[in-house]
């Protein structure tokens, strides 16, 4: 790819041409290549790297790396979307063509990880928007990020739907042998024709499930996210069983599923696509999702006891989405005791730190 001489033209005053971004802190530059047709890079200097979770978080982990804000993949039920509105941007196609590349990110980690007051926590990659989406293969921001975390004698989790992932198992089981590291692969729509319409900038699901193959084959126990399951689109007990087989005989060793949750953001653009794309569905969506971001409570019960016992036949270890309103809550209640004051419950998306 030849990204020299696509960089847009600025003003002369050096700010980007699209005014939302005239305050986004570190722009080097903004890129367009005809690889990535109606996709702009805007290439930035990261102050930090090191993003801590919120206390109130239902998430196992405390800390994460984001390389890249923004995704390719455009999956239209994406729960990051709603983190572009920081950037005064949308949450719509905003999310999908404008992508923020942070590209000093391993340098500025490295730093950080240095500091004597670095306890070697785990840091997860993957759980705001995908450090596998295309534009890694040209910026090659994931290598860099590895080595400094292993270096440093920091566990690894990623979880991405990029089957550039292949690329760094050889560094990654290197890796391995000094911080343990965890490999998750989410495969959400086991339908061709279904998977490019919902995840329209994403690899095939044969192609990532080969990936699974390849990392458990490099040794690695893997982990696959059926998630999200969507009502009446991927959540048939025919469907269930052909994705869990597939996902077993791929060599995973533990799943992880839940129910399609749509908070602000996500929610207005998935729905505007339901009624485009499954009119038929519009009023069960509306139904399930029009005045809640989870779906109703007895559907995901009910969700969980079909999955279970499909797991079960297929040697697999469940795990259900820890990302749900009663989990939330508890996760709430923990911190609002450790700062020994009182806490009002606050189910809004949690902004992604920049």
């Amino acid at each position: 790819m030849r990204w020299s001489g696509q960089e847009i033209d600025q003003e002369a005053a050096g700010g980007p041409t699209n005014p939302a971004l005239l305050s986004l802190s570190g722009l080097v530059r903004s890129v367009t290549t005809p690889e990535f047709r109606g996709v702009t890079f805007h290439e930035v200097t990261a102050k930090s790297a090191l993003n801590k979770v919120p206390a109130a978080s239902s998430m196992p982990f405390d800390w994460t790396v984001n390389p890249y804000r923004g995704c390719s993949h455009a999956c239209v039920y994406c729960f990051a979307r709603s983190s572009h509105r920081y950037l005064d941007l949308d949450t719509g196609a905003d999310f999908d063509q404008q992508v923020i590349v942070k590209v000093n990110v391993a340098e500025v980690l490295r730093a950080e990880l240095a500091k004597r007051s670095w306890a070697r926590e785990l840091v997860a990659l993957g759980t705001n928007t995908d450090p596998y989406q295309r534009a890694e293969g040209r910026y090659r921001l994931m290598p860099g990020i590895i080595d400094a975390l292993g270096e440093s004698g920091t566990p690894i989790s990623i979880l991405t739907k990029g089957t550039l992932l292949r690329r760094d198992l050889p560094q990654l089981e290197r890796v391995a042998e000094k911080v343990p590291v965890d490999l998750s692969m989410s495969i959400a729509v086991f339908d061709d024709e279904l998977q490019k319409a919902v995840e329209p900038g994403t690899p095939s699901t044969a192609a990532r499930l080969a990936t699974v193959r390849a990392a458990a084959d490099a040794g690695f126990r893997v982990t696959v996210f059926l998630m999200p399951i969507m009502p009446w689109l991927t959540d048939s007990n025919a469907q269930l069983e052909s994705a869990l087989a597939q996902i077993a005989e791929a060599g995973a060793v533990r799943v992880v599923f839940g129910a399609l949750h749509l908070r602000p953001g996500a929610k207005e653009w998935f729905l505007e696509w339901i009624q485009r794309e499954h009119p038929e569905l519009a009023v069960g969506y509306q139904r399930f999702y029009g005045n809640a971001s989870y779906a109703p409570s007895g559907y995901r019960k009910d969700l969980a006891r079909r999955v279970r016992p499909l797991l079960a036949r297929h040697g697999l270890d469940p795990h259900e989405d820890e990302d749900q309103p009663e989990q939330r809550r508890l996760s709430a209640g923990r911190a609002a005791r450790r700062a020994e004051a009182p806490a009002a419950l606050d189910l809004t998306p949690q902004p992604a730190l920049f």
